[in-house]
């Protein structure tokens, strides 16, 4: 299997690990190797309630005995979408209240801008230095690394950028500005958190100039934060919610949510203003369903303040700068990409998952499954600590 990893699947780096997964259970992924890891990645921040967890697993195993893709989305009535949709308007403030299901969190960034353009009948776009929003072109172009970028060029037109918790940048949102775009907590920069009300800040320019906020969280939803999404910290609401990753529960979906006089845009003028074969599947759907209803009623996002808190007090140590991030996605600073990079091979070895953050590679990755327990906690914490003394 390692050898024909190589040999028929299309690498994205030069260095993959190639780990051989014999199946994942709870916070543990299990190699054919016949160890277990105490997995403190899930997924990047996509196995939300940890691997294999069984109300997702019914619910998939369920709706694959009635059906699964019947028609392209939009056009059918399908229990599963349906259900996810409403408990998604119940579930979050005004004015979100329609959502459109897709299949990943980069393909709704690219929906969230075309809805954006199609409401204001404006072009220009703000984004943010050192953000990144998927991979696709669309989110490629207000992605804020240049070296993730430049090879892919001629990207879309007219976007700009500004910079994280600098309101001094603020006059280049203008009349002109269809929408700005940013991820609530910064990821791949290392998990930076908004300071002194920046993002209430932010939305009164929006809201002064007439261009609409979109909001990527697909990261810290669904209850990564503490919050189902991390704006409910911030004291603000987009206009447009973009969601991927770990709504799905360790299935492959994207949604954005907005007001419905926004999103009946999308319908007509021209119609089909966007259209995706899978996205709403039900099998999907039904996994995502699964997954929001869980982390609503399960009391796992009235822990995350306990486990933020039990990660900072025992990650203390010397070689440890600082950690960024929030809840469940932290991001420890080790000083060098090297150091990183060695210090999470070395964990692997000892039976913990860990990664790096993609820009700021001198940043250790955490962001495990809500369901990861205290005592879990601590053995991680304890196998990193020890890898530091050592190396």
């Amino acid at each position: 299997m390692h050898k024909d990893f190589f040999i028929y699947q299309a690498q994205t780096t030069k260095f993959a690990a190639g780990f051989e997964v014999e199946k994942a259970v709870g916070s543990y992924i299990y190699g054919t190797d016949g160890k277990r890891y105490l997995d403190f990645v899930a997924g990047v921040s996509a196995n939300t309630l940890g691997h294999s967890h069984p109300k997702i697993v019914d619910a998939i195993k369920e709706q694959a005995d009635k059906y699964l893709h019947v028609m392209v989305y939009g056009e059918y009535a399908q229990e599963k979408p349906i259900a996810l949709c409403r408990l998604l308007a119940e579930a979050t403030p005004d004015p979100l209240e329609v959502t459109y299901l897709v299949n990943s969190g980069a393909e709704a960034i690219d929906g969230s801008l075309k809805l954006a353009k199609r409401y204001t009948g404006r072009e220009e776009i703000v984004s943010f230095k050192n953000s990144y929003h998927g991979n696709t072109h669309g989110a490629l172009s207000v992605s804020g690394n240049e070296t993730h970028k430049r090879e892919f060029r001629p990207l879309l037109p007219m976007v700009s950028f500004i910079e994280f918790n600098n309101e001094d940048d603020f006059d280049k949102i203008t009349e002109k500005t269809a929408c700005v775009i940013l991820e609530t907590i910064q990821g791949a920069a290392g998990f930076l958190v908004p300071n002194n009300d920046y993002l209430i800040k932010l939305k009164r320019r929006c809201e002064e100039v007439g261009a609409l906020l979109i909001l990527d969280e697909i990261q810290p939803g669904f209850g990564r934060t503490g919050k189902l999404f991390s704006f409910e910290h911030f004291g603000i609401v987009p206009d447009i919610l973009v969601m991927g990753k770990g709504m799905g529960g360790g299935v492959p979906v994207g949604a954005f949510m907005s007001s419905r006089e926004i999103m009946e845009t999308l319908s007509h003028s021209p119609k089909l203003g966007h259209i995706t074969t899978f996205g709403g599947n039900p099998l999907i759907a039904a996994s995502s369903y699964a997954t929001l209803k869980e982390v609503l009623e399960s009391g796992l996002m009235n822990e995350v303040e306990e486990k933020e808190k039990l990660f900072r007090e025992l990650l203390v140590h010397p070689k440890i700068k600082n950690i960024n991030g929030k809840g469940l996605m932290l991001a420890v600073n080790l000083g060098t990409p090297e150091y990183t990079l060695e210090v999470a091979k070395k964990c692997m070895e000892k039976g913990l998952i860990v990664f790096w953050q993609l820009y700021r590679n001198e940043y250790l990755r955490i962001s495990p499954p809500l369901t990861l327990s205290l005592d879990e906690i601590r053995e991680g914490c304890q196998i990193i600590l020890d890898i530091l003394n050592e190396n």
